[in-house]
């Protein structure tokens, strides 16, 4: 059996075709949407075009055999601009939800209602953060309860940090149904275009990823038919009476999204950080101080090294985690934690320096750098603070107890 950590030749061609969207499309546009701060709807539009925004990409690049599929197309797409990629991308952690736990029923129904038409494209939300449960998804408090004689579910409580909230065309929704049970007696649940009582709440404007569109969404006395809980009602039914008997049961609902979704939000942070990396080697190799190009000096040719090796390095740590998320694999030292925790902090790292090579000028809207500091630090937030996955990552290492309430992913 040979060993190789070449890409694939269709996965080098993934790789190309999105590089040069990202390129031709996203980047030239970057600066304006990030002053604008707002969902970018003719470039969601033109990705849709070209096959970017699809359902079916996603899917195939899901089912990729080595797992790296949708880890080469992020970082590309967040190499372009973290902003509009999340706006073009965001629907993907909804539709994870969807994919990992719905009904073969539910996902021929939900699915292209999430991504739309290429004339018409929709985007998706998945919601489960609330002002008072970001990381501690077992605090969560919006509730539902089944209605016996509507057969509904009716929802009611407020999210917030909700990526599309308000602007989508289908939300997932996290909610308790046996309060008693904390996280384990949580599900998800899908809340349909034009549901009553659905309503987007306050629109946060934000440090960074500024063309993404981020609100609270408040649900009040939201009534959905009873075939809209995630995974069905016998499934659910069926865990929670397992949970009930003191048995081991399938994770809660936030749980297993954020589970799959970890290593590819490290992919996003390492995109930022290779932009960044690349606009300051350039600017290194051209600005002339002293009468001699800066990345002659030591101190700016070691910071360029620097920030080469960590980024390197937080893309192997992403690959390896979409691989055995991909093939089965478990993480035993919670090696998705370490690859979302060092990705999100190299881009904090290698983003400053940019600033720092660049001198008076990286601290200016007029370079990228800027912009691309301010975005790179969200991913040290949310799917899961810096904190929360070392926590996750000491009690794999150690074997040693941490409290219920503890073992959570989401600032989400």
């Amino acid at each position: 059996m040979t060993f190789s950590l070449e890409l694939s030749p269709d996965l080098i061609h993934i790789r190309d075709w999105v590089h040069e969207f990202a390129a031709d499309v996203i980047r030239p546009a970057a600066a304006e949407w990030d002053e604008r701060e707002e969902t970018p709807w003719s470039i969601i539009q033109e990705a849709a075009k070209v096959g970017l925004y699809s359902m079916e990409m996603f899917a195939e690049q899901a089912a990729e055999p080595s797992g790296l599929g949708m880890t080469v197309v992020l970082e590309e797409m967040f190499w372009g601009d973290a902003g509009i990629a999340l706006s073009i991308l965001g629907t993907g952690l909804a539709a994870a939800s969807l994919a990992a736990n719905g009904t073969p029923e539910q996902l021929g129904e939900w699915l292209p209602q999430m991504f739309g038409t290429v004339n018409e494209p929709r985007v998706a939300a998945f919601c489960s953060s609330e002002p008072g449960a970001g990381s501690d998804v077992g605090a969560i408090l919006s509730r539902a309860r089944y209605d016996e004689s509507t057969d509904e579910w009716v929802l009611n409580g407020t999210k917030n940090w909700a990526t599309n909230g308000g602007i989508a065309n289908v939300h997932i929704v996290v909610a308790s149904v046996h309060p008693e049970l904390g996280s384990r007696g949580q599900a998800s649940f899908i809340i349909p275009p034009g549901a009553k009582g659905l309503r987007q709440g306050q629109r946060f404007r934000k440090h960074g990823i500024r063309a993404s569109h981020t609100a609270e969404i408040v649900l009040d006395d939201v009534r959905i038919p009873s075939g809209l809980i995630v995974g069905g009602e016998e499934k659910f039914d069926a865990r929670i009476a397992k949970v009930r008997e003191g048995k081991k049961a399938a994770g809660q609902a936030a749980m297993a999204t954020f589970e799959r979704t970890r290593p590819t939000v490290g992919a996003m942070a390492v995109g930022v950080a290779r932009a960044a990396y690349e606009y300051a080697r350039d600017y290194a190799c051209e600005r002339e101080q002293f009468g001699r190009k800066i990345g002659e000096f030591q101190g700016v040719a070691f910071k360029l090294a620097d920030m080469k090796a960590r980024i390197d390095a937080a893309r192997l740590l992403v690959y390896r985690a979409a691989w055995m998320a991909r093939n089965g694999k478990t993480f035993e030292s919670a090696e998705g934690s370490m690859a979302k925790l060092v990705a999100s902090e190299t881009a904090v790292y290698v983003t400053d320096e940019a600033i720092q090579i660049l001198g008076g000028n990286g601290y200016t809207r007029d370079y990228p750098v800027e912009r691309m500091h301010r975005d790179a630090k969200i991913f040290t937030i949310f799917e899961g603070t810096s904190e929360i996955q070392r926590l996750v990552m000491a009690r794999a290492i150690t074997g040693l107890p941490i409290p219920e309430r503890f073992r959570c992913t989401s600032s989400r």
